[in-house]
């Protein structure tokens, strides 16, 4: 099996925590990024070869966590990652070129039966091999991957299955054009495993028709135009398309269950490896249920927040219900509650920031908060 990993969809309710990274570079849990969940799970399978998909101006973050791959074993003369640009099949369609082909050479080099596409946006541990098995039982072009969902966790341009008591895709519908009262939702998650050489040949014909050069889409589009498997995803899963999705993502690797249930699954998540000295609780500390990565200094009050690598909570300060993202510098008296801090912001002495679990306040990376928020 190879795999393409598409990262091109943009949620403007997300900003400004995506103004300077791709959704896929979000920090999730202290120390990782969403885009760990999927790797991971492409790496767990055996997956030697992904062909990642970016947009242009986006790809500094990846670098800067990525790196060569060593982490996820992508990194050796067999094991490699590919990262392109969406801008330039854009420009080779324009242009009235055979906008695919890079994507065809990738899928026939690899020699690959069967290719596995997944985007960034579904924070989730799945076990691709068990996805492979129902597709070589059932023997059809596509295997689809969905999950029961409440409302709250669909966003208006996901796709939502109607499937049949014998498992069969009557309906693929828009989110925002679907008029269900049902509690639950068969949520795409935009996970397809696919025959390598029907993709090809699927691609050359869409090319030849001027398809969609949105892989995601061209897919979806496909599901109930040819024969398709469905796979029933029962693990931890959040949809992450805008700051309140984010947030509570977020809080929940605050729930022991929910946590295991992504971190400690079958499969192992990987992660850049970063060495440093693990967090210093001061006596002046006070600390309930929260999560803390490496580097931080806690002197302190905090509570069911998520503090990543490098921060500084001084002395009188109080931080509730909140995410702290890379080295913020909370300093003395200052009192956050209900917030979102990207990285390197700095809260001056006395400030409050204070939102709402329904709107939590977001501050953007690099900022100076010198007056309540």
């Amino acid at each position: 099996m190879c795999a393409v990993l598409g990262n091109i969809q943009r949620y403007n309710a997300l900003l400004p925590l995506t103004n300077d990274r791709p959704l896929a570079t979000l920090p999730v849990a202290c120390k990782y990024r969403m885009i760990d969940f999927p790797l991971s799970s492409i790496v767990n399978a055996n997956v030697n070869t992904v062909f990642m998909i970016f947009n242009e101006g986006e790809t500094q973050s990846v670098f800067d966590h990525i790196g060569g791959g060593k982490e996820w074993n992508l990194d050796g003369i067999h094991n490699r990652f590919f990262i392109h640009l969406y801008q330039d099949f854009l420009k080779l369609k324009a242009q009235n070129l055979a906008y695919y082909e890079e994507l065809i050479g990738y899928l026939e080099k690899s020699k690959s039966e069967y290719t596995v596409y997944m985007s960034s946006k579904m924070l989730c541990s799945i076990d691709l091999r068990a996805v492979m098995n129902i597709h070589q039982l059932h023997n059809n072009e596509m295997t689809v991957v969905y999950k029961k969902v409440s409302a709250e966790n669909v966003c208006a341009t996901d796709a939502v299955l109607s499937i049949e008591s014998d498992g069969k895709i009557s309906e693929v519908f828009s989110a925002k054009e679907q008029n269900n009262t049902d509690d639950l939702r068969n949520l795409c998650m935009d996970i397809y495993i696919v025959q390598t050489d029907w993709l090809i040949s699927e691609l050359r014909a869409g090319q030849q028709e001027g398809a969609t050069v949105d892989l995601q889409d061209f897919l979806r589009k496909k599901i109930h135009t040819v024969k398709s498997s469905t796979y029933e995803y029962t693990g931890y899963l959040s949809n992450v398309f805008d700051i309140n999705s984010y947030y509570r993502a977020s809080m929940d690797m605050l729930n022991s269950k929910r946590f295991n249930s992504l971190m400690y699954s079958s499969q192992k998540i990987y992660t850049k490896l970063k060495n440093e000295v693990p967090t210093y609780y001061s006596e002046t500390s006070e600390v309930k249920n929260s999560q803390f990565a490496t580097g931080s200094i806690v002197e302190g009050r905090v509570e069911n927040s998520l503090v990543s690598r490098g921060a500084h909570i001084a002395p009188n300060t109080e931080v509730l219900d909140s995410i702290i993202m890379p080295s913020a510098q909370i300093r003395e008296g200052a009192s956050i509650q209900y917030a979102i801090l990207d990285k390197n912001v700095i809260v001056d002495p006395g400030v409050t920031i204070a939102g709402t679990e329904e709107k939590p306040v977001v501050v953007p990376k690099g900022a100076h908060v010198t007056n309540d928020l």
